[in-house]
């Protein structure tokens, strides 16, 4: 078990990963409305009232960079906008890289999520600072089935021991960017931080998320966060 005593005084950060093309959505879904704002301050907004964030670095496009600064301008933390890379590890890296020194704790998300909560967010902080390393996770329950060359079902796949994986994912960092540097300079492009941080050899914490995280991927999307933002806003009025 690594010694992580160090990380407790240490004020954390969030890179929030905004910079993707939208192909699947047909238009820029990081600023689209939902329940009322830009899709992005619903993120933004969860780690500005969170505890454990002393500062929140956004990677966009370069198209977006202005009208992102504008829309993110008046959040009560600092928020940085910076321009992120071809791929979703080269944007961590920049955001990672634009993250004050003095924060020895950073968690990566997704714009696209919309749902995560102020209190989750610390819970996968504390259980980096136990373990050395956190991600958001919900555990398969669906029965799953591998498909052979003519596109029928094959075999099952067993689900015990399987999670989605989601974000944020909190780790140190130091790591963090050691870890992202040595896959950029091995060629090897992998699809998120937990990945990264295995290859590198470090341990991460799966933190079982009960809540709605969905990732707004598809059209369709839009609508089903809408609904369930507003649902809580109103909750929360009642």
């Amino acid at each position: 078990m690594p010694d992580n005593s160090d990380l407790d005084a240490q004020n954390g950060a969030a890179v929030i990963v905004a910079a993707g093309s939208g192909k699947r959505m047909g238009f820029d879904k990081t600023l689209t409305p939902v329940a009322g704002e830009p899709l992005i301050c619903h993120a933004v907004r969860a780690f500005d009232l969170c505890r454990d964030i002393a500062e929140i670095v956004v990677v966009t496009s370069p198209e977006r960079e202005a009208s992102m600064a504008e829309v993110l301008k008046n959040f009560s933390k600092p928020v940085r906008v910076v321009r992120g890379g071809e791929t979703r590890q080269a944007s961590v890296l920049a955001g990672l890289s634009a993250v004050s020194k003095s924060c020895s704790l950073v968690a990566i998300h997704d714009a696209a999520r919309p749902l995560v909560t102020p209190d989750f967010i610390s819970r996968c902080f504390a259980a980096a600072r136990e373990f050395g390393g956190s991600v958001a996770a919900e555990r398969l329950s669906d029965t799953l089935q591998r498909d052979d060359a003519d596109g029928f079902c094959d075999s099952p796949v067993p689900r015990e021991g399987l999670w989605r994986m989601q974000t944020p994912q909190v780790f140190s960092r130091e790591l963090l960017l050691a870890a992202a540097e040595d896959a950029a300079a091995c060629g090897i492009v992998l699809t998120d931080e937990t990945s990264l941080m295995r290859r590198a050899g470090h341990c991460v914490y799966l933190v079982e998320n009960p809540d709605w995280n969905i990732k707004v991927t598809l059209p369709r999307d839009v609508g089903v966060a809408d609904f369930l933002l507003r649902a809580r806003a109103a909750e929360s009025m009642s």
